[in-house]
C-alpha cells in the first residue's frame, strides 16, 4: 500500500483470490457485486483499490457507507494520506458532520465517508440536485445490516433508491456472514464472489467444565475432544473462577493478545477485576513503565478522576471495553490494545462489529448477548476476530458452555447463518412510511402506479411471498400512503377502487421538512408543536430552552429519574430558567412532590418530565463539558452521558436542517447551527478548530494545544517527528495520520472557498441583449 513515510509505493503480495475477485469480468463490465470472505480475509483491500480506480480513472465520486461513527473515522485517517498523495478529497459524513447537498468540485473528486443514516441523506441530497449520477461506485461493508431493525431499514432504503433513479452507480457490498444471497444478489441486481481464504487459521473449540473439546462438524455430535484444562485450581480460586478463565488467559496473555466477550457491561467489569485479583505479581512488570502512562493519560482525560476498575487492572494489563466508556477512554484503550501495552479486553459484542482489534485468542464468557442465546451471525463475527495476520500463525476461539446449554450450542456452531430480511415493515415510521414519504418529496415516485414500480425494486419486493397472507404489498403501499395523508406530510387523494390510480401525490412543507432533517415520523408533529410553541416564548437568557428541544425524543423511555437530583439541578437554575420547566410542562411543584414522595393529582407527561431531566444533564455537560463530574452530579454512567451528548449532537443537526425547509422557522437557524458546534465538540471554544480533525478527541487536542499547535493550518504543516517528541503517548502511525487528516480537512476548505469565488465570477449566459 502507499507508504506515507516516503514517497513509494509497496503492494505487498495479494492472495490469489484478490486477484481474482479484482479481475472478474463482472467487475470489468461494472456489474454490481457481493463479495464474501471471513473476517480478516482481506476483503477492505479490493473494495479501497476499486475506490481508487473509481476517483483516479473513472474521474467519479465514491460513497463509502460503513456502520459505526468510530470506523468511519478510523477510515478517513487511514485514506486521508491517500487523498492528499492521489489529488482526491475525503469527507466524513458521521454525527453532525457533513454538508448538504455536498460542495460540487471542478476539479478534485470527493470520496464521501459515511454512516448509514448520514449516507441516506446524502443520496437524497445528491438526487433532489440531480447529482446522483456524479456518484461512480457506492460501496457498503457489513452488508448483513440489512437485516438489522432501523438501520437496515434506512440502508435498503438508500440501495433502493440509488438503483432506481441511477444506472451507472456500480454497488458493492461486502460481508462475513451472508445466508440467503439470492434474495440479496436479485435485490441489488448483483454477481456473487466468495471464498473461504483466511491468512491465519482459525480453530474453534468449547470448554464444558475442564473439557476442550474441537467444534468438527463431521462427527455425530459436532465436537470432538481435544484437551483437558491443566492448570492446578485451589478451591477459593475454583469458587472465584468457576468457568476456569485465568487458566485460559494465562495460556496466552501477556506475550499474546486475548479477548473475553461477555454477556453484559457489568460482566465485563468483574471479568477484568477478578483476572487482574489472581494473577501472578510478575505480569505487573510486563511493559510496566507505559501501563503506568496509561492510567495516567486516563486521569488526565477524567480531570483528575479514573475509573476505579481501569485503576485496578490497567497495571496487569488488562482493561474492559463498552459502550459505559467515553469516547477519550476508549480510544486510549484501543491504542494501548493495539500497541501490546494492553493484553487482554474483557468487552461486549459490540467490539466484534466495530473497530478492528484482533488477538491470538477470542474466548466467548458464554453463549448469550445480554439475555438472549447468542445468534450464528454474532459468534462468527465474534471469533472472526481471533488471529492477526502477519502477527499470529493460528487463532483460537474457546466458548465457555454450560451444561444446561450443551445441546443448544451444538445447534448454535454447526448451523448455518441466519438469513437476512427487510425491516421495512418491521420499522413503519423509520422504514415504510419514511421511503413513501421522501418518493414524493424527492419526485422520484409521485402515482401509485410509479411508488408500486419502485417499491418492487426493494428487498421487500424480492421477498414478498414472505408478506402475511391478509395483505398484498400494493395494500401495504396504499395504507402507508393514506397514513402520511392523514397526518398532514402528503397532499393526494388515494382511489378506493384502483390502487394504481394516477393521481398525483405531493408533498406538504411538513412533510418535506420531515425527510430532509431525518426526522423518525413518529416524532415530527410532536417536534413541529415544540417548535412552534417555542416561538410563542423561547427563553434565551442561557441555552437551556434549546437544549430542550434538541434533546432526543427516543432517549426519554430509557430514563428514570432520580427525584432528589431534579430537585436540586431545578433549584441551581436562574428565575428565568426555571421558567423554562413551566413552559415546557413540568411545574415546580411537581418536581417538589415527586422529591419528597407525595401524592400527584395533576397529570404530568412524563415523556416530557424526561426529556427535561436529560436537557438538564446535557445543559450541565455544556456548562462543565467534564462527563466525569456530570456522571457524578446525575449519578449516570459516563458512557451513557456520552452517547446522550452524541445523540443530542446528532439530532441537532437534523432538527436544523427540519428548519431550514420551515419559513417560520427562521429564527432558530442560526441558533441552532451554534448548538449544533457546541454539542459535537463540547469542550472550551479554542479546541474546536482542533477537534474537526478525524480522531482528535478532546484529551489529544487539550494536549497539542498546551503544545502550541492552535489552529488546523498548525495542524496540517507539523512534522510528525517533532509533534512525536512534544506530545506524549503518540505513536509515528498516529502523528502522521493527525497531519494527514489535518491537511484533508484544510485542503477540502479551501477548494470549498475556491469554488465559491468562480461560482460568484461566473459570467452568466444569459445575459440580456448579449444573443
Amino acid at each position: 500500500m502507499l507508504n506515507t513515510g516516503t514517497d513509494l509505493w509497496t503492494f505487498p503480495q495479494t492472495p490469489k483470490w484478490q486477484h481474482d475477485c479484482l479481475m472478474l469480468e463482472s467487475l470489468q463490465q461494472r456489474k454490481n457485486l457481493i463479495y464474501s470472505l471471513p473476517t480478516s480475509g482481506g476483503k477492505t483491500l479490493v473494495a479501497e483499490i476499486m475506490i481508487l480506480q473509481e476517483l483516479l480513472c473513472r474521474q467519479k465520486d465514491v460513497l463509502m457507507i460503513l456502520p459505526y461513527v468510530a470506523i468511519v473515522q478510523e477510515k478517513i485517517r487511514g485514506l486521508s494520506s491517500f487523498g492528499i498523495e492521489l489529488g482526491f478529497l475525503v469527507e466524513e459524513y458521521a454525527g453532525s458532520k457533513g454538508r448538504f447537498p455536498p460542495i460540487k468540485r471542478r476539479v478534485k473528486k470527493s470520496l464521501y465517508i459515511a454512516t448509514i443514516e448520514k449516507g441516506h441523506a446524502l443520496v437524497n441530497s445528491l438526487i433532489e440536485t440531480d447529482r446522483i449520477s456524479d456518484l461512480g461506485l457506492v460501496v457498503v461493508d457489513e452488508l448483513h445490516m440489512l437485516g438489522e431493525g432501523s438501520r437496515g431499514a434506512i440502508l435498503e432504503i438508500t440501495l433502493a433508491k440509488i438503483l432506481y433513479t441511477s444506472k451507472n452507480t456500480q454497488i458493492i457490498g461486502m460481508s462475513a456472514t451472508l445466508n440467503n444471497v439470492g434474495d440479496l444478489q436479485k435485490f441489488l441486481r448483483a454477481e456473487y464472489y466468495t471464498n473461504n481464504f483466511r491468512p491465519v487459521e482459525l480453530k474453534e473449540y468449547v470448554k464444558i467444565q475442564d473439557t476442550i473439546y474441537a467444534v468438527d462438524s463431521k462427527t455425530e455430535n459436532g465436537f470432538t475432544f481435544s484437551r483437558l484444562l491443566n492448570f492446578k485450581y485451589s478451591s477459593c480460586l475454583e469458587k472465584a473462577d468457576p468457568d476456569h478463565i485465568i487458566a485460559l488467559v494465562t495460556e496466552v496473555i501477556p506475550n499474546y493478545s486475548c479477548l473475553i466477550f461477555c454477556p453484559t457491561k457489568k460482566n465485563c467489569e468483574n471479568v477484568a477485576s477478578m483476572v487482574c485479583k489472581y494473577l501472578k505479581k510478575e505480569f505487573r512488570a510486563h511493559r510496566e513503565k507505559e501501563k503506568q502512562d496509561l492510567v495516567e493519560n486516563l486521569k488526565n482525560i477524567g480531570n483528575g478522576s479514573v475509573c476505579p476498575v481501569l485503576k485496578q487492572t490497567i497495571p496487569f494489563g488488562i482493561a474492559y471495553h463498552h459502550s459505559g466508556l467515553t469516547n477519550d477512554e476508549r480510544k486510549s484503550i484501543e491504542e494501548a490494545y493495539s500497541s501490546g501495552v494492553l493484553c487482554l479486553l474483557a468487552c461486549t459484542a459490540t467490539l466484534a462489529a466495530g473497530v478492528n482489534l484482533p488477538a491470538r485468542r477470542v474466548i466467548l464468557r458464554a453463549p448469550y448477548v445480554a439475555n438472549d442465546f447468542l445468534k450464528k451471525n454474532q459468534y462468527k463475527q465474534m471469533i472472526g476476530r481471533a488471529g492477526r495476520a502477519g502477527i499470529d500463525d493460528a487463532g483460537e476461539s474457546i466458548l465457555i458452555v454450560q451444561e444446561k446449554d450443551k445441546h443448544l450450542v451444538r445447534d448454535l456452531v454447526n448451523s448455518p447463518l441466519e438469513n437476512c430480511y427487510s425491516n421495512l415493515l418491521l420499522e413503519l415510521t423509520k422504514g415504510m412510511q419514511s421511503l413513501l414519504l421522501s418518493l414524493v418529496g424527492l419526485k422520484i415516485a409521485v402515482t401509485c402506479e410509479e411508488v408500486n414500480n419502485f417499491m418492487c425494486g426493494t428487498l421487500l419486493g424480492v421477498q414478498q411471498q414472505l408478506l402475511s397472507k391478509e395483505k398484498s404489498l400494493s395494500e401495504v403501499i396504499k395504507d402507508g400512503l393514506e397514513n402520511l395523508i392523514e397526518k398532514g406530510l402528503l397532499k393526494g387523494r388515494i382511489s378506493e377502487k384502483d390502487h394504481n390510480s394516477e393521481c398525483t401525490l405531493t408533498i406538504t412543507p411538513l412533510g418535506k421538512a420531515t425527510y430532509k432533517g431525518s426526522i423518525d415520523l413518529a416524532y415530527c408533529n410532536l417536534l413541529y408543536r415544540d417548535l412552534k410553541k417555542g416561538l410563542e416564548g423561547l427563553i434565551l437568557e442561557s441555552n437551556l430552552h434549546l437544549l430542550y428541544l434538541a434533546t432526543p425524543y427516543d432517549v426519554t423511555s430509557s430514563c428514570s429519574p432520580d427525584w432528589m437530583i431534579y430537585l436540586r439541578q431545578f433549584n441551581q437554575l436562574s428565575a428565568a430558567e426555571q421558567k423554562v420547566a413551566d413552559i415546557v410542562g413540568v411545574p415546580e411543584s411537581f418536581i417538589t412532590k415527586k422529591a419528597s414522595g407525595q401524592a400527584i393529582r395533576k397529570n404530568v407527561d412524563s415523556a416530557v418530565v424526561n426529556r427535561l431531566y436529560l436537557t438538564f444533564v446535557l445543559y450541565t455537560l455544556v456548562k462543565e463539558t467534564n462527563i466525569w463530574n456530570v456522571s457524578e452530579k446525575f449519578n449516570m454512567s459516563r458512557g451513557y452521558v456520552q452517547n446522550l451528548l452524541n445523540s443530542a449532537a446528532s439530532f441537532a443537526s437534523c432538527l436544523l436542517h427540519f428548519c431550514e425547509e420551515l419559513e417560520e422557522f427562521w429564527v432558530y437557524k442560526a441558533l441552532l447551527t451554534e448548538l449544533t458546534k457546541q454539542l459535537t465538540y463540547c469542550v472550551k471554544t479554542e479546541l474546536i478548530p482542533l477537534m474537526e480533525v478525524a480522531g482528535v478527541l478532546e484529551a489529544r487536542a487539550k494536549q497539542l494545544y498546551n503544545a502550541g499547535y492552535k489552529t488546523l493550518a498548525h495542524l496540517a504543516n507539523a512534522n510528525p517527528e517533532t509533534l512525536i517528541k512534544m506530545i506524549e503517548h503518540l505513536s509515528r502511525r498516529q502523528a502522521k495520520q493527525i497531519v494527514s487528516s489535518a491537511k484533508m480537512l484544510l485542503s477540502e476548505k479551501a477548494e470549498a472557498l475556491q469554488e465559491e469565488v468562480e461560482e460568484l465570477l461566473k459570467v452568466p449566459t444569459d445575459i440580456p441583449g448579449t444573443h
